[in-house]
């Protein structure tokens, strides 16, 4: 007996990408991502307990470019994920489900993580944070 032929499933492909496709796509790498982070916290909390020479090492590969980067990214990624878990509660109470106003909410979590990012990078830029 003969397969009838089946259209295939759609892939990314075929699809025109959209700010909601990406705000879905990004919460989930920017979990990753924060995942990993934790592992550089842990890291950085057993350097700290092993002693300065540790300690400095560490420092010394926080503090070179590659580093700052990572650090800068990672920053990113956790205001990120704040701003679009923050979008996604007020979903689950029900709001914000009209294509305008998911549209309008994906932007601000992305425009939001990226002012938030900057915030707290110039505070730390600037020796406040120090």
């Amino acid at each position: 007996m003969a397969t009838p032929q089946r259209p295939l499933s759609p892939h990314l492909q075929v699809y025109r990408w959209q700010i909601q496709m990406v705000t879905s796509i990004l919460h989930r790498a920017t979990g990753i991502a924060l995942s990993a982070g934790a592992l550089v916290i842990a890291a950085a909390l057993l350097a700290l307990m092993l002693g300065s020479d540790a300690w400095n090492c560490f420092l010394g590969l926080a503090s070179a470019w590659y580093g700052q980067v990572l650090l800068f990214a990672w920053t990113w990624a956790f205001a990120y994920h704040l701003c679009n878990g923050i979008r996604h509660v007020i979903q689950d109470f029900g709001h914000g489900y009209s294509i305008s106003a998911f549209v309008r909410n994906s932007w601000l979590s992305v425009i939001g993580s990226l002012v938030i990012t900057v915030l707290v990078w110039a505070y730390v830029m600037l020796g406040a944070g120090a």
